[in-house]
């Protein structure tokens, strides 16, 4: 019984809930299930959230909406405070590389100037290195050191000054300032402040201009060095000659300076055009060469050279034993042997003032050197000049002979200084000396 009773219990039904709607007569009934008591309870919590959204959506939307706002505006300022500064950026490296550019472009102006102002003298040390060869001061070969190609000549062209230099050293210059990274390279894009090159085109230019200054400096000095020497090897050449002439009381040319005087000259005073030291020092040389040219070419004019090297003096000047008459007389002038019909030069240029059968010189040729000196050749088989010709040492001016008082083919060779006969040999003495600055 008790089983029975059990069983009963466990299988009984659950009761089912209904719920009934009446209206009026009608009555209506709905059986409510698990179920939808489920699918009520979620559309209700669904409704609940949606409404706790909407209602937090409604109370916090000026706050979302003013916070989005302030961060897209935060954004953009930081996008434009980027912009500012990329911009500034770049007008500081535009305004380097004007600047670098134009302190390249003034070294360059400095260099052209330097270039220019050593074309210039080399080409004023052209002329004075001339003279100086033909003064016999040094060879021309070598002489002075040249502008290298550091320095090489140019037409500059002033529109475009940096593409028109074809120099060597120009192009070498150009080449290492193009060389290296560039100056406005910064180690990120990114970076908003401004990042300095460590090395940039001014710095590099300042270190190649001023290797090729100190080389044009070098060069300069070279020269000044060797135009004082040369003014100094001028000016003792030319007192070496002028002790010489002095001692057989030659008057001294007067040099271009002592030739200006203070008559008939006026003007404004305006000063000089360049004070340079290396100008001076050109300006001196140019009076040491003009000064020794001027000395160089009385001592030249004058007879100091041997009228017959390698011959034998048969009489010497001054007083012997006339071969006629056997008793004490002057011999004006020394006697050299030599064989008939040889050429005879002079010892000097000059001007002949005589020329035929002259008493005891027989066929005499005299011919003045100016300065009050001149030379006598006597005894010649034949006289190969006239009066008034103008000859020069390699001239000839007559044939050895045994004209007049002679008693065999001899030059008598005599020199004169203002109509006395002195003895040859202090002349062709002083000539020895003078060897080394007269042809």
């Amino acid at each position: 019984m008790n089983s029975g009773h059990q069983h009963r219990v466990f299988g009984r039904r659950a009761q089912e809930h209904i719920l009934i709607l009446a209206s009026g007569d009608k009555v209506r009934h709905m059986t409510v299930r698990p179920w939808m008591a489920a699918v009520a309870f979620c559309f209700l919590g669904v409704f609940s959230i949606g409404y706790l959204l909407a209602t937090s959506y409604l109370v916090l939307r000026d706050d979302l909406i003013g916070a989005t706002m302030a961060r897209q505006a935060r954004m953009q300022h930081d996008y434009e405070d980027r912009i500012a500064a990329l911009r500034a950026q770049v007008d500081r490296i535009t305004s380097r590389q004007l600047l670098d550019q134009q302190v390249v472009e003034d070294k360059v102006d400095k260099l052209m100037e330097q270039q220019m102002a050593l074309t210039s003298r080399h080409g004023k040390l052209d002329n004075l290195l001339d003279r100086a060869e033909s003064s016999g001061l040094t060879e021309k070969d070598g002489a002075l050191p040249a502008p290298s190609s550091p320095v090489q000549s140019y037409a500059p062209d002033i529109k475009d000054k940096r593409a028109s230099l074809t120099g060597g050293g120009i192009e070498a210059i150009e080449k290492q300032l193009a060389s290296g990274a560039p100056a406005d390279a910064t180690p990120d894009n990114s970076t908003l402040a401004y990042v300095p090159a460590t090395d940039t085109v001014g710095d590099r230019a300042d270190r190649i201009f001023s290797k090729v200054t100190l080389s044009l400096k070098d060069v300069e000095q070279d020269q000044r060095s060797r135009v004082e020497q040369l003014t100094s090897d001028a000016g003792n050449a030319a007192n070496a000659i002028e002790t010489v002439l002095t001692h057989f009381k030659i008057p001294m040319p007067e040099t271009a300076a002592k030739k200006d005087d203070d008559d008939a000259v006026g003007g404004p005073y305006v000063e000089p055009e360049s004070n340079d030291d290396f100008n001076n020092s050109l300006v001196a040389l140019d009076g040491a060469l003009t000064r020794l040219e001027e000395v160089r070419s009385t001592a030249e004019s004058l007879p100091f050279r041997n009228p017959a090297i390698g011959k034998d003096v048969t009489s010497p000047f001054g007083n012997r034993r006339d071969p006629f008459l056997g008793r004490l007389a002057l011999h004006s002038g020394i006697d050299f042997r030599f064989s008939p019909g040889e050429r005879i030069r002079p010892t000097a240029p000059g001007r002949v003032i005589s020329a035929g059968w002259t008493g005891g010189y027989g066929n005499m040729v005299e011919i003045d050197h100016g300065n009050g000196i001149s030379t006598r050749y006597g005894h010649m088989s034949q006289v190969l000049v006239k009066v008034g010709d103008t000859v020069d040492r390699d001239d000839v001016i007559g044939l050895a002979g045994s004209t007049g008082r002679s008693t065999g083919t001899h030059l008598h060779y005599e020199v004169r200084q203002d109509g006395h006969a002195v003895d040859p040999v202090y002349f062709m003495n002083a000539g020895l000396k003078l060897a080394t600055y007269i042809k």
